[in-house]
């Protein structure tokens, strides 16, 4: 073989084995650093969340539809019914209803007075006296104007009495309820106030 031929297998030998060596090579990888990585994350994140909405478990303040009732008043309360009221009565009504008191304590006082000798009692021109010691002098008239009995005592002084009838109601007949005479700022009877203070039950006399 010439030397020329040699030379030209030689070559085409060292060609072949360059182009494998190269096809064989696997390229480099650059590793990244977690400080090139997290930068870009924490970008993108914030890029795609949305919004952090808290949660709350308080109540929710009433407001109303339109600017001016932005905070409605809070709702009061209505006022309790007075447990006594006064009956409307005629004047015709009150007068039977006074009398028949007055006259029933007229005859109990005077029941009382032949028990003791001390006590004293006085009925004239609608006033009622009872003298009863030692506690004092009680002092009982009408006043038709206001109807109502108006009492003076030595221990609880002045007091005004309203005829009250009390039980009456839709599902009962008119006239079915029962009445007495009430001191309305308290809710006592004036039979209340004689039995504590002078000491008689006037229960089937007044009631």
């Amino acid at each position: 073989m010439s030397r020329v031929n040699i030379l030209r297998i030689s070559r085409l030998a060292n060609r072949n084995v360059l182009f494998t060596s190269q096809r064989c090579q696997v390229p480099a990888v650059r590793a990244l650093s977690t400080k090139t990585i997290l930068p870009v994350v924490a970008a993108n994140k914030s890029c795609i969340s949305g919004p952090v909405r808290n949660l709350s478990c308080s109540q929710a303040t009433s407001k109303g539809i339109y600017p001016e009732t932005d905070n409605p008043p809070a709702k009061t309360l209505e006022p309790e019914a007075k447990a006594h009221e006064p009956t409307e009565l005629t004047i015709e009504e009150y007068h039977e209803a006074a009398d028949t008191c007055i006259d029933h304590l007229v005859a109990t006082f005077e029941e009382l007075q032949e028990a003791r000798e001390d006590v004293d009692v006085e009925y004239s021109a609608g006033v009622l006296t009872l003298i009863f010691p030692p506690i004092g002098t009680y002092v009982i008239n009408k006043q038709p104007p206001n109807k109502q009995i108006w009492l003076s005592s030595p221990i609880s002084g002045p007091k005004r009495y309203d005829w009250v009838v009390s039980g009456e109601s839709q599902n009962q007949k008119e006239g079915g309820g029962q009445g007495k005479w009430v001191y309305i700022r308290d809710g006592s009877t004036l039979n209340e106030m004689l039995e504590k203070e002078v000491g008689v039950d006037l229960t089937e006399v007044i009631d």
